[in-house]
């Protein structure tokens, strides 16, 4: 890549997140705030080589190896910068444009793309297809901290839909439940992926030779989009165009291309003796979701468990890192708080602001597990929290092809015969200073959903079995 002849045309805005604005194959840092507060060119800088080492020193041991690319930073010309942000700006979201791209430091993250597979798999004519998957939290807390009952037994993303919908962020309820999909049951994985085409939200998007071809639409256009969808995704599921007889082959290719999505996220290489996948059992919580649509009669007993080595068990350890919930964490970080505004020096020591490297890692695996009131062990559970919030946050990118019979990393399917590759992506620091809004975020969730599925009161006109006296006046 020659900087000094970058064109701006030559690169594709994908979409964004939070804090990141993805063009083409690399990231350009997006400011959270207004315009009128946009950080230096310093602060800029020194913030990208932290979302670096926060990967390769925390997320890529923590997750494995195989699943995390921690990217490269790169200085960009301010010119082609400016002339992006201009380029860009008419395709990003409506909800998305009172965030300003950082067009002052010049700096950048540059990542492989993740839509795409490498070109010695691309033998067939067939483009590669890519399913970007944001799993949300994938178990219910089991702390002691936690003071409502309903937080053991609803997760936390189906409350939040109804809190999301009161406020107008969607329109209707996802019917996605993450304890599904990191259930390791095939069939309540097929629920909650089924779900999620039919209510993506901002949680599944789905590419085609690096091309977005299916996300989040509003209600009218949503059925339309799924019947898109199925039309891509024919030539990669030929036979199943003539299963049900002729009646309803769309389902039929859906239903394949689900199997292979579970597939992909059940893979992880690690065999027993018996050639079956080594199970872990990671929750010590309730293994389902009061909230789930998938129907309690087939629940079997207990969680089936996830291939030890597939990104979703991954995913799962390190989301259970948070083992005290926001609810015995805000404690923890007042304490810290309190300690810093005595010994105010004391905030690089302890690691608040980074650097992420090889010490800070060590706070992590190393925090005693009972509090012995330090503020050592206040700052390590609040490390652990914020990595716990990062792998709750991630996403994983499923990429595959067709292939023959003969290449590596296949899926393990009959036939058709696909090469695959798995990763994990939007893996940056949690901010210490937003655990506050956390904790004031899960507040008004619980106490939502509380009022908005209690049952309306009985009438107080007439109770069942409630002796009644009828008085008749003369007239």
């Amino acid at each position: 890549m020659e900087l000094d002849k970058m064109d701006e045309n030559d690169w594709k805005y994908h979409g964004e997140g939070n804090k990141s604005l993805v063009v083409s194959h690399f990231l350009a840092e997006n400011n959270l705030n207004s315009i009128k507060s946009e950080p230096t060119a310093e602060q800029a800088f020194r913030h990208i080589p932290n979302i670096v080492d926060y990967s390769k020193y925390v997320m890529k041991p923590l997750l494995g190896e195989k699943y995390v690319h921690s990217g490269e930073v790169v200085k960009l010309p301010l010119d082609f910068v400016r002339q992006l942000s201009l380029k860009v700006q008419q395709e990003r979201p409506e909800l998305r444009c009172d965030k300003v791209m950082d067009t002052f430091s010049g700096c950048g993250l540059c990542l492989p793309n993740l839509t795409q597979l490498p070109l010695h798999h691309l033998r067939d004519h067939r483009p590669p297809i890519c399913v970007e998957i944001k799993p949300k939290c994938g178990f219910l807390p089991f702390s002691r901290n936690i003071t409502k009952e309903c937080k053991r037994k609803v997760c936390r993303f189906c409350m939040h839909q109804h809190y999301k919908l009161a406020n107008g962020k969607w329109k209707r309820l996802s019917r996605y439940c993450p304890l599904d999909l990191f259930s390791g049951s095939k069939q309540r994985m097929y629920v909650a992926l089924k779900n999620l085409l039919e209510e993506p939200q901002n949680n599944l998007k789905i590419f085609k030779g690096g091309e977005l071809i299916f996300s989040c639409k509003d209600d009218a256009k949503q059925q339309l989009e799924l019947n898109d969808l199925i039309q891509h995704l024919r030539p990669y599921f030929p036979h199943s165009n003539g299963l049900y007889n002729g009646h309803q082959p769309g389902k039929a290719v859906l239903n394949e291309f689900i199997q292979v999505i579970c597939s992909a996220l059940l893979s992880g290489g690690d065999s027993n003796r018996s050639g079956e996948p080594r199970k872990v059992h990671l929750s010590e919580s309730k293994p389902h979701c009061e909230a789930s649509p998938f129907p309690r009669d087939l629940l079997r007993n207990g969680n089936q468990g996830l291939p030890k080595d597939s990104v979703l068990a991954k995913i799962l350890q390190v989301q259970m890192l948070d083992n005290l919930d926001i609810e015995g964490i805000y404690p923890l970080y007042k304490r810290v708080e309190q300690y810093l505004e005595e010994f105010p020096r004391e905030r690089n020591r302890l690691q608040i602001d980074g650097p992420y490297n090889e010490s800070f890692m060590d706070t992590v695996k190393n925090c005693p597990a009972e509090d012995d009131g330090s503020v050592e062990y206040a700052v390590g559970k609040v490390h652990q929290y914020r990595v716990a919030m990062t792998a709750k946050d991630c996403s994983i990118m499923i990429t595959f092809a067709p292939c023959e019979e003969n290449e590596e990393h296949q899926l393990n399917l009959e036939k058709p015969r696909f090469t695959y590759s798995v990763s994990i992506l939007d893996l940056d620091p949690k901010p210490y200073e937003g655990i506050p809004h956390q904790h004031k975020l899960d507040t008004k969730i619980v106490n939502y959903y509380l009022r908005s599925t209690q049952a309306p009161p009985p009438s107080s006109l007439y109770k069942e079995r409630q002796e009644c006296t009828l008085l008749f006046h003369a007239v």
